[in-house]
């Protein structure tokens, strides 16, 4: 795979499956550090990571009813469990990368069994992830360079009849050319959002966000928008299916650097996305990188509601029962003027 133009654009690690690098135009847009040493402490901020087995706040850090029965998490966030406890799946070695074909394409392959127990989530499962890297002309002749995520989760175990997953990916992109975001041409596709309370849980309610108006371009400032929400664009929880990748990908958001001519879309088979503008980052000057601060990249996490594994309403869409399969698609694609 060496010798293809897209291994110039993308390198990965087995730590959490990293995306440690995507290239346009000569320029990384996406955070992180030369040695994959550094992203095993505790200044990585997820830089990259695949998180899992649940993504987001779980609320009280517990799974309330679950094989008839409580499971007490880790508490890492306040009251509540993050990102999937304290080393979630994001700081343990993944098996790979394996160079493999899916759907007609090169792509590399990571996989990694999750035992009972683990992080307390009940249940084994076997996880795998497939990107699937390509950098394309399209129809008007411009070049774009594109990472298609898919993920794959199974109850392989026997100890329990089901189990709860949501996966998504961590990276932290900025497409400014600078420190910061300031300056992003932004673009959302839905600004209907999951109300929190003061730890971040959702209240229940579903509402347009206040900072900005749907399919509507703003520009990211110094300071604000600043959202760290959940934003739907399923508002049917009912129609959302255990394993999404069967659905049509959904432009989620775009973004526009006038400094760097820089464009960046992200689109997905997911319900729902987590927008986060960076502003709990604070990277101290390491690995020969200068400090990274709030504001200095932004995540689109393509996702299930949050704490749905203790809403009843929403539960299904991350339920995993034996036999059942877990999946999704992500797409993250960008280009130069």
């Amino acid at each position: 795979m060496a010798t293809k133009k897209y291994s110039d654009s993308f390198s990965f690690l087995p730590q959490g499956g990293i995306i440690q690098d995507f290239k346009v135009g000569g320029t990384n847009i996406v955070l992180g550090f030369p040695s994959a040493e550094s992203y095993n402490t505790k200044h990585s901020p997820f830089f990259g990571e695949t998180i899992g087995r649940v993504a987001n706040r779980i609320s009280g850090a517990k799974i309330n009813s679950l094989n008839g029965k409580s499971y007490p998490l880790a508490v890492n966030n306040g009251p509540n469990t993050l990102h999937g406890g304290v080393k979630g799946w994001g700081k343990v070695d993944f098996e790979g990368p394996k160079d493999v074909e899916r759907n007609g394409k090169e792509a590399v392959l990571f996989t990694y069994l999750s035992k009972d127990g683990d992080e307390g989530f009940p249940g084994t499962v076997e996880f795998k992830l497939w990107y699937t890297p390509s950098v394309e002309k399209d129809a008007s002749g411009i070049e774009k360079t594109s990472l298609e995520i898919e993920y794959e989760v199974e109850l392989v175990g026997d100890e329990v009849e089901e189990t709860v997953v949501a996966v998504t990916n961590h990276s932290y992109f900025n497409i400014s050319g600078g420190p910061t975001l300031e300056g992003t041409q932004t673009t959302m596709e839905t600004n209907l959002h999951q109300v929190v309370d003061d730890d971040a849980i959702p209240t229940g309610a579903i509402e347009p966000y206040p900072e900005f108006e749907a399919k509507k371009e703003f520009t990211l400032g110094a300071e604000t928008p600043k959202p760290d929400h959940c934003f739907v664009v399923n508002t049917d929880p009912s129609s959302v299916p255990l394993d999404t990748r069967s659905q049509s990908l959904q432009k989620l958001c775009s973004f526009y650097h006038p400094n760097t001519k820089l464009h960046l879309e992200a689109l997905s088979t997911e319900p729902a996305f987590q927008f986060y503008t960076g502003k709990f980052i604070d990277v101290p000057e390491m690995d020969g990188l200068p400090a990274r601060g709030p504001r200095s990249g932004m995540c689109i996490e393509a996702s299930r509601y949050v704490d749905a594994v203790n809403i009843d309403k929403y539960k299904s869409m991350v339920l995993l029962k034996k036999g059942q399969v877990w999946g999704s698609r992500t797409v993250y694609r960008a280009w130069k003027d």
